[in-house]
């Protein structure tokens, strides 16, 4: 059976008119944004300058493609039609009568859908493992860098131990398939899950010890959403199967903890030794503050600009990362839409078939290229503060 196509214009109107429920999103929230960018803090100011909206505009719409990704692709990512294999782009799929916008692959899956559906895996994994190496890094690196002393120089230790073994060997054993028969990987997550847990228990305690008609709801309500998340993350034991996380996910989640939160523990460390010198901080010693308050409470805030900048920063070394592993076959399923998957299978056959590579390859740098921009302009902030 001859495939029709549909010229190079039609196939630009139809990419653009698939992204609709991201563009009236990107319209509504950048426009609130700009109105109300005088009471928005830190965010707000992202919009004084083009670089800063530029990273918003960017990260925005990725992550509204992968919030609408079932209502922006016309196929399901893992769906076959064996008549679109390695498609061009603008290709008619005879049987539904829907383009296949980006043609197909090898394996005859829709490029475009595939594209749409893998960042969803990008924007779950690598904000939360980022998020969760930056709990670790901070639950750590608050007491080494106030206390000093033997507590600093373990700590320390083992995270220059874990920065000094080569970064992409380090993860070669831990995304590795043999490494899930192992118990290894559920009892560093067992580990690692538990810092939200500790870090926001400690704050509320060292806030609101003295109410505790505040304290007690805070704590439970800690204890409970963390109980939730860690038994749903560890155990797969979520009663109401919301948290849910495949086994080579959770491997790759450990594997960016455990690789990431030595960089932060250091970034931390360094700034609170700095910082604790401050008058405010000797004003809270004089008040008889305790230390766990002063660090929380006094310090953690005036270090959040360096941190905020090193997050945004760590979420496209990650998101990088992720495209690596997949392109060498870790981590994640084989027939996962993850980018770096996509681009793997797609660079097989380049010298025969480039359309399948270029989409994923463009997304995996646009989104990077928008968090970058984000932490440049998010570095000019905070110098000014």
């Amino acid at each position: 059976m001859q495939l029709e196509y549909i010229g190079a214009f039609n196939v630009v109107l139809g990419v653009l008119a698939r992204f609709w429920p991201v563009w009236i999103a990107l319209v509504l929230v950048m426009g609130a944004s700009f109105a109300y960018k005088k009471r928005l803090g830190l965010y707000g100011q992202l919009f004084d300058s083009g670089v800063g909206i530029a990273g918003v505009g960017i990260c925005l719409f990725w992550l509204f493609t992968a919030i609408f990704a079932s209502t922006i692709s016309p196929f399901d990512p893992l769906a076959q039609v064996s008549i679109m294999k390695d498609a061009l782009p603008g290709a008619v799929e005879p049987q539904s009568g829907l383009v296949y916008l980006f043609g197909g692959d090898k394996l005859a899956r829709d490029v475009f859908s595939r594209m749409v559906y893998g960042s969803q895996i990008v924007l779950i994994i690598a904000p939360a493992a980022t998020g969760f190496a930056l709990m670790v890094g901070i639950t750590l690196g608050l007491p080494a860098g106030y206390y000093g002393g033997r507590i600093d120089t373990v700590l320390s230790f083992l995270a220059n131990l874990v920065l000094a073994f080569p970064v992409i060997l380090l993860f070669y054993l831990l995304v590795t398939p043999g490494i899930m028969e192992t118990p290894i990987p559920y009892a560093m997550a067992g580990v690692f899950f538990m810092f939200p847990i500790i870090f926001f228990s400690v704050l509320f305690w060292t806030r609101y010890k003295k109410r505790p008609d505040r304290l007690y709801i805070l704590l439970g309500l800690t204890l409970i959403i963390g109980g939730w998340v860690y038994a749903g993350l560890v155990f797969d034991a979520d009663p109401f199967r919301i948290i849910h996380i495949d086994p080579n996910q959770l491997n790759i989640f450990v594997a960016v903890v455990f690789a990431s939160s030595p960089g932060v523990f250091r970034i931390v460390r360094g700034l609170v030794m700095d910082i604790k010198t401050r008058d405010y901080v000797a004003a809270a010693q004089t008040r008889g503050e305790s230390p766990w308050y002063i660090m929380l409470w006094e310090v953690l805030p005036n270090a959040r600009g360096p941190l905020i900048v090193d997050g945004c920063l760590r979420i496209g070394y990650t998101t990088i990362l992720l495209g690596t592993l997949g392109y060498f076959g870790l981590g994640l399923a084989p027939e996962s839409p993850d980018w770096g998957t996509a681009i793997k299978d797609a660079s097989r056959l380049l010298r025969s078939f480039i359309h399948p590579a270029l989409p994923p390859t463009i997304a995996l740098m646009s989104f990077v290229l928008g968090l970058n921009l984000l932490a440049d302009s998010l570095r000019e902030q905070s110098m000014k503060d």
